[in-house]
């Protein structure tokens, strides 16, 4: 039982990176989404730059040490994700794509909900009529 909650914890993980990472993407879609996105990455950016324990790493430690495994030396980004996402010492470029990824992901909703709003403008539709291009 507890190694299943010990997968669970690396699912919940790799679940809570991707939110964080590509959430801005899925706002796209769904914006009300975006609030989530920007926690989460906030969250990791804390994780990370002032090297806070991530409750996940713990819950996984845990079950792995009452599954009688070792708990992993490191966090779930040294033991899940170097090596397998990007090169195993290439962290700083790793999270200069990361950011840029999430960067991009901002930019993007930003223009998508421009775009949303000059649709949905009801003084967008008017001037672009048929019947108003043909008075003017």
């Amino acid at each position: 039982m507890w190694e299943a909650v010990a997968y669970a914890a690396v699912v919940a993980h790799f679940a809570f990176l991707a939110l964080g990472i590509l959430g801005g993407f899925a706002a796209w879609r769904w914006p009300w989404l975006i609030g989530a996105q920007v926690a989460a990455a906030t969250w990791l950016v804390l994780v990370v730059a002032a090297s806070l324990p991530c409750p996940l790493t713990w819950v996984e430690d845990q079950a792995r040490h009452r599954a009688g495994r070792p708990a992993h030396v490191g966090g779930f980004l040294d033991n899940h994700v170097a090596g397998v996402f990007y090169p195993v010492g290439h962290e700083a470029a790793a999270r200069l794509v990361v950011a840029l990824i999430i960067l991009s992901s901002w930019a993007g909703l930003a223009v998508a909900l421009r775009r949303r709003r000059r649709a949905d403008s009801p003084s967008r539709s008017r001037r672009s009529s048929p019947d108003r291009a043909a008075r003017d």
